[in-house]
């Protein structure tokens, strides 16, 4: 069932710890099948470098199990509430990443200072309210406060992306982690300073509509 999107999803859990995204079994990257609305998940606490295809989980949009020999991603439960209340998504992918979950720990946003921020996230990348790990106030903090960046902070916990494609969750994380280890670096310097609304706003539409091949 869903072997291509099976295939996607295991190949891009494995290249979260190779990116520096998580450690150990933390983390997990989710897709939905547009078609379906079935989503395949990271099984729970399984290394990284021994997932196969086979092992990824296949659950309906209430975290019922449908296929799989193993246990879903204990966020699985955040991944289908995210899908059930966002049906532009069809990817969900939760780090641990150090520079971004250092935000996270403090309960701050990470300012748009950079031009990178703007033409990825069109803004700051917000910070959620402090949710309780397992069920779905993880995911409801997302849907609430997410807006129209594809990353935010979750307080206390770690980072959450969102794509039409696991490809675009996964470029909002690294992207996120990039930019969290570079305001990092800039508030040990003094204080960054912020690009005036409009121009996020200009850039991050130029790089919508004009950025990469047609």
């Amino acid at each position: 069932m869903l072997d291509e999107l099976r295939n996607t999803v295991c190949e891009y859990n494995k290249l979260l710890p190779r990116h520096g995204l998580v450690t150990m079994t933390s983390g997990n990257v989710s897709g939905r099948d547009p078609e379906s609305g079935l989503v395949v998940v990271k099984p729970s606490g399984v290394d990284f470098e021994s997932l196969t295809p086979e092992d990824m989980c296949v659950v309906d949009v209430q975290g019922r199990v449908v296929e799989g020999k193993l246990k879903p991603s204990v966020d699985a439960a955040t991944h289908v509430y995210v899908y059930r209340h966002m049906p532009q998504v069809n990817a969900v992918i939760h780090t641990h990443s150090n520079y971004a979950t250092a935000f996270a720990a403090l309960g701050r946003p990470i300012p748009c200072c950079l031009t990178a921020m703007a033409d990825e996230f069109g803004g700051p990348i917000p910070v959620s309210d402090y949710a309780k790990i397992g069920e779905e106030e993880i995911g409801q903090e997302i849907v609430a406060k997410i807006g129209s960046c594809p990353a935010i902070l979750m307080k206390n916990h770690g980072v959450f992306t969102i794509g039409d494609t696991v490809r675009a969750a996964f470029k909002a994380a690294v992207m996120a982690e990039d930019a969290a280890k570079t305001m990092y670096l800039a508030f040990t310097m003094g204080v960054p300073l912020e690009i005036p609304p409009d121009e996020v706003a200009r850039a991050h539409r130029r790089y919508v509509e004009k950025y990469g091949q047609t």
